[in-house]
């Protein structure tokens, strides 16, 4: 059996695994995180939402981290929600490392507050396209030192109207990063966003167009006055 001691995690990452009382990796997670961890290559991997994906980039992300004052990683997510759940997740990981510093920016908070937070430092940058632009043209946040950067949930960036904003984000990165891109399907333009700006990507394909057999799904039937109250 698969632990995540075999992966190639530093103490650090494991000891906050332990604590959480993760043993045993995900597929999507045995898959991506040697392959992270072990080169510099691109990475593809279609995964369906819930089989682990924060995991399967954020331990290898925290663990390539140098330190050098900049930031350093850069993930993308489609809502300022899933922003904030793959910071939170993040931390948590990162428990036994106290020196690193985490920023969630996206949109419907207090621009000010945000800024204020990456002028104290960080390491790793969680956003939403549309507000990661904003602070790009305000220079609150530089990717000119970017290491690693990933796309979580790209397709779905892709439907909400991201394309431009992904394309501006890119191209204001360095050609030399590490990109990972992370996706329950494949359509063409998400296709069209690896061939663009990755580097011959390895690919991880886990039954990106089954249902997540972990996900129970239950309905209840209300009066239409009683549904915020249901809710």
């Amino acid at each position: 059996m698969t632990t995540f001691k075999n992966l190639g995690l530093d103490p650090e990452l494991l000891s906050a695994l332990e604590k959480l009382g993760f043993e045993k990796p995900t597929p999507v997670q045995e898959k991506a995180i040697p392959a992270l961890l072990e080169t510099d290559n691109d990475l593809v991997a279609l995964a369906q939402t819930g089989t682990g994906n924060t995991a399967a980039f954020g331990l290898p992300l925290l663990q390539k981290l140098e330190f050098t004052g900049f930031t350093e990683a850069l993930v993308l997510a489609p809502t300022r929600e899933l922003c904030m759940q793959i910071t939170r997740d993040l931390e948590t990981f990162a428990a036994f490392k106290p020196e690193l510093k985490i920023v969630a920016v996206y949109g419907g908070a207090s621009i000010r507050d945000q800024i204020s937070l990456l002028n104290r430092g960080s390491q790793v940058v969680g956003a939403t396209p549309g507000r990661l632009i904003d602070l790009l043209e305000r220079k609150a946040v530089h990717l000119d030192q970017l290491r690693v950067l990933v796309l979580d949930e790209a397709d779905e960036m892709l439907n909400m109207g991201f394309q431009e904003d992904i394309d501006t984000i890119l191209s204001k990165s360095p050609s030399d990063r590490q990109s990972c891109l992370f996706s329950a399907t494949m359509p063409p333009e998400v296709r069209r966003i690896a061939q663009r700006y990755m580097r011959n990507p390895a690919e991880i394909s886990l039954a990106a167009n089954t249902i997540n057999e972990y996900i129970e799904h239950h309905y209840y039937v209300v009066k239409e006055k009683n549904r915020y109250e249901a809710v």
